[in-house]
């Protein structure tokens, strides 16, 4: 039984509708934007990560379960084929390499592309050595720690056309946490389903208003879509830089 005060379960209520938002409203940083928040209440994140995991898989499976045909597969079957083994070597940790710095470097490169999306100076044909060479650190970051979205919606947002881009992602994700989900399983880590289910609530709050907030998103033109894509990957990296140095 998790034995958090009145106030604990208010935020941490709160911060699950806002990790909604953010997920349904962009489609990537519901994770890094939340978890941080949700280790200020309480410093356990093998309790808040299989919850965030199963809203992620639920979520997804809701919205882009219903509009696959709305997926770019060209680039999720792309992107997997670069991603799956470092993902399942981050997940067992066969590497020994130091996830910190690692998680720092990816945040530090999403920042450079965030701010070139909101100064709206984009970096023309870049090289597809570099693309791959990203998509294998955020695959391996990703099953390592969970914050390799950003690195991969990079990449993914100047291969896939916005009005695929959240469900192309969504599917990427939804495959990408059902490996991580495997893991948890494997090593008897407790799902919190019990609170995971009570948590479902406020998550649907912020999902819904994710919703409308992505469908006006779309009716802006795609420079001033990319912009405000680019702030909130901004966002996302100083959150998680200082998560890492702090």
């Amino acid at each position: 039984i998790l034995e958090f005060t009145i106030f604990q379960w208010i935020m941490i209520s709160i911060i699950f509708a806002w990790t909604g938002f953010v997920r349904t409203g962009i489609g990537f940083g519901g994770a890094a934007l939340g978890l941080p928040l949700l280790l200020i209440v309480e410093n356990s994140p093998l309790v808040f990560l299989p919850m965030i995991a199963i809203h992620l898989i639920f979520f997804t499976s809701l919205t882009a379960g219903r509009r696959l045909n709305n997926c770019d597969w060209g680039f999720v079957k792309f992107s997997m084929s670069w991603m799956l083994v470092p993902k399942i070597l981050g997940v067992i940790g066969l590497l020994s390499l130091p996830t910190s710095w690692m998680v720092i470097f990816v945040f530090f490169i999403t920042a450079i592309y965030a701010i070139t999306w909101i100064s709206q100076r984009e970096i023309k044909n870049q090289p597809l050595w570099l693309d791959r060479c990203f998509l294998l650190i955020g695959g391996y970051i990703s099953g390592a720690s969970l914050v390799g979205a950003p690195l991969i919606a990079s990449v993914a947002i100047r291969k896939v056309k916005l009005s695929k881009y959240r469900d192309t992602l969504f599917v990427l994700w939804f495959m990408l946490v059902t490996i991580k989900m495997t893991a948890f399983v494997i090593a008897d880590v407790d799902l919190q389903i019990f609170y995971s289910a009570i948590l479902l609530a406020p998550a649907a709050v912020g999902h819904l208003v994710g919703l409308r907030f992505h469908k006006q998103l779309l009716s802006k033109d795609s420079k001033k879509v990319k912009k405000i894509i680019g702030f909130f990957l901004l966002v996302v990296s100083i959150f998680g830089i200082f998560q890492s140095l702090y």
